[in-house]
C-alpha cells in the first residue's frame, strides 16, 4: 500500500472508530512502523483533517454538544485526579488543560476527559510515563476549557470546585 492509501486507510479507521485509535494500534493495522502513523496524522492535519490526539490516542473532531466554559484551578499533583473527576461527575467533558508560560505563552494540552475511566486511564498514562502537570510549571495555576451539557451543570460545578478549594479566587 502506498502512503496516500494509507493516509485514506487511518482516516477510514478513525470515521468508524467508536473510541480513540492509538499510533501504536493503527501501526499494527496498517502493517507500518508507529513513527510511520505519526508522521501520516501530522500531514492529514496538515491538509485540513480534524484529527485530535488524546491521550487515549487518536479521534476525529465532532461536533460538540453543551456549552463551553473556562474554569481557573490551582492544586496540588496529588489533587489532579480528584479535580479532573469532579469536572466529569458533573457531566461536563475536560477538553483542556491551559497554562500561561513566561517563554513559550499559552501552552495547551488536550485532554478530552469524560469520564472517570477516562481519568483514570490519563492518570495512569501520566504516571508510567512520569510526567509532571503541565500546571507545575505556574505554580499549580491553570486553566481548563469545559464542555457542559447545560448552564446548571456547569454552576454545580464551579460550586463543588470553590468546596473543594480547587477554584482560583477572584
Amino acid at each position: 500500500m502506498n502512503s496516500q492509501g494509507r493516509r485514506a486507510r487511518i482516516l477510514e479507521y478513525l470515521t468508524q472508530a467508536q473510541e480513540p485509535l492509538s499510533a501504536t494500534w493503527l501501526a499494527h493495522a496498517l502493517q507500518v512502523s508507529r513513527q510511520i502513523i505519526v508522521g501520516d496524522v501530522a500531514l492529514l492535519r496538515a491538509s485540513g483533517a480534524d484529527i485530535l490526539a488524546t491521550p487515549r490516542g487518536y479521534v476525529m473532531d465532532a461536533p460538540a454538544q453543551g456549552r463551553q466554559y473556562t474554569v481557573a484551578c490551582r492544586h496540588s499533583d496529588q489533587d489532579m485526579e480528584r479535580e479532573l473527576n469532579l469536572m466529569v461527575d458533573h457531566g461536563c467533558t475536560v477538553e483542556s488543560v491551559v497554562v500561561e508560560h513566561p517563554v513559550y505563552g499559552q501552552l495547551v494540552g488536550q485532554l478530552n476527559l469524560s469520564s472517570r475511566y477516562d481519568v483514570a486511564q490519563f492518570v495512569q498514562k501520566a504516571k508510567a510515563h512520569e510526567m509532571r502537570p503541565l500546571s507545575d510549571l505556574t505554580g499549580g495555576i491553570h486553566l481548563h476549557t469545559l464542555r457542559c451539557k447545560d448552564e446548571n451543570a456547569f454552576h454545580q460545578l464551579v460550586e463543588a470546585l470553590r468546596e473543594a478549594g480547587f477554584l482560583v479566587k477572584e
